[in-house]
């Protein structure tokens, strides 16, 4: 990114770089060490936190670093930092508590665990960058609140597709253009693909069968746009999006073809949607308009067409590549790629994947029993809708059909979990009246912006 790249040589160059570290190793995680170890000056991954050790150790392995230290505290943490000694922890919280790191990434892709990873960081006053849009999706109205409150950066990372979506809806309004649809594309879409059906893929590219499950489910698909919709105050047309397949290999530059040009035109909001099947994926594109005729003029010049609706895209998303951008525009400029601009807009619910019976306990995102659906807030709201964010783990109270949408009155949520009490803290901030989760004690919207919550 132009002023970054500047920015993190005079870093290096003065013997200063950003000191940053990791929470999660799984496949993205070891993306992200390797770009930051061999490919970033004026940064360094100082320590990695996973749950199998073993799998930390192989994130420094892979990127040059074979000589990383096990610690259990943050004392012994604070001492490898100061030595510039690579690290590695089976608890994320000693990265969020110690001294000497500037910026935590989190990169799990688990809503309960890097809730209480983040929470501490902020608390701890370091940046955070997410690749965990499952995260943001779900509590990250909130956190953001904190993030505010502490002087810290709260961001989703550059690279991944609501942050490309981001850099690229900055761009156009830089133009005088008016974003009003924010799409993806996508490949795949098949609300029943499942770990077992997806295993080959995910053995192919290194990769863990649940998350392959959750991009190709929808799961994903809706909470990147549901983070993106979030960022921009825009919603969604209906229940699950549009999303209109087309034959494979049709330009994207067709876009204002496929979606409703009234609802699109008509001053509102605007929108987040996706596509199947056209090229090039799997990038971003946006639709917008322009009301200066002279403008109108000019684009059709450059060969965007006659309007109303014109579209830009970004043919690709490179993920780990550009999450280090995230980390310098955060610590060097206190600027995020993205974050929720205030009170949610829209929100990722649970639908059955299969037939459930009473007395089952629901399992995690891209995997066997549920899948997610985007939906308007104040509907999801309104109509008492279990996000899926904190389905994982409740147990079922009635059986549920496949297909039909869940909502809190069909499930037991397990107790004492973080996540709830961050959502709870997120309806009485924005909404100012009891959510679906009331209960007695419930902070008020003056008490959920100035006691925090526990993280343990």
């Amino acid at each position: 990114m132009v002023l970054v790249d500047t920015a993190l040589r005079k870093r290096q160059e003065a013997g200063q770089p950003i000191r940053v570290a990791m929470v999660g190793a799984g496949f993205m995680g070891r993306g992200v060490a390797l770009q930051i170890c061999r490919y970033v000056p004026g940064m360094t991954l100082v320590a990695i936190a996973n749950r199998t050790l073993a799998q930390a150790r192989r994130a420094y392995a892979e990127a040059g670093e074979p000589l990383a230290q096990s610690v259990d505290t943050v004392l012994e943490l604070e001492s490898c930092i100061r030595r510039g000694q690579p690290a590695i922890t089976e608890d994320a919280l000693l990265l969020s508590r110690a001294e000497g790191i500037d910026a935590i990434i989190e990169v799990t892709g688990a809503v309960e665990h890097g809730a209480r990873v983040v929470l501490e960081a902020i608390r701890h006053g370091k940046h955070v960058v997410l690749l965990n849009a499952e995260l943001d999706g779900t509590a990250g109205a909130i956190l953001k609140v904190y993030a505010d409150s502490a002087g810290v950066v709260y961001t989703v990372s550059d690279g991944d597709q609501p942050g490309v979506t981001l850099n690229l809806a900055r761009f156009v309004k830089g133009l005088g253009v008016k974003p009003v649809l924010c799409g993806n594309i996508k490949g795949l879409h098949d609300p029943y693909r499942n770990p077992t059906t997806q295993e080959a893929f995910a053995r192919q590219w290194g990769q863990n069968p649940s998350m392959v499950t959750s991009f190709a489910d929808g799961s994903k698909i809706s909470f990147e746009q549901a983070v993106t919709a979030n960022a921009l105050g825009m919603e969604v047309a209906r229940r699950g999006m549009l999303g209109p397949t087309v034959a494979p290999g049709t330009p994207i530059s067709k876009a204002a073809e496929w979606y409703p040009h009234e609802r699109l035109l008509d001053g509102g909001p605007g929108l987040v949607d996706y596509v199947v099947g056209a090229e090039p994926g799997p990038g971003v594109f946006i639709l917008g308009t322009h009301h200066d005729p002279a403008q109108q003029h000019y684009l059709k010049l450059y060969k965007l067409g006659s309007g109303p609706l014109y579209c830009f895209y970004t043919p690709y998303h490179l993920c780990h590549f550009e999450t280090p951008n995230s980390v310098a525009r955060a610590v060097l400029f206190g600027d995020a790629c993205l974050a929720p601009a205030g009170a949610p807009k829209v929100e990722v619910i649970t639908a059955a994947k299969t037939a459930l019976r009473a007395g089952e306990t629901l399992d995690g995102i891209g995997h066997y029993m549920t899948y997610g659906l985007a939906e308007n807030y104040a509907v999801a709201r309104a109509e008492n809708l279990l996000p899926i964010g904190v389905a994982e783990g409740c147990r079922l109270l009635r059986d549920i059909p496949k297909d039909q949408v869940l909502t809190y009155d069909d499930v037991a949520l397990p107790p004492g979990r973080l996540i709830d009490q961050l959502r709870r803290e997120q309806a009485a901030y924005f909404d100012g009246e009891p959510g679906p989760l009331a209960h007695n004690g419930r902070p008020t919207p003056e008490a959920a912006r100035r006691e925090p919550v526990t993280v343990g």
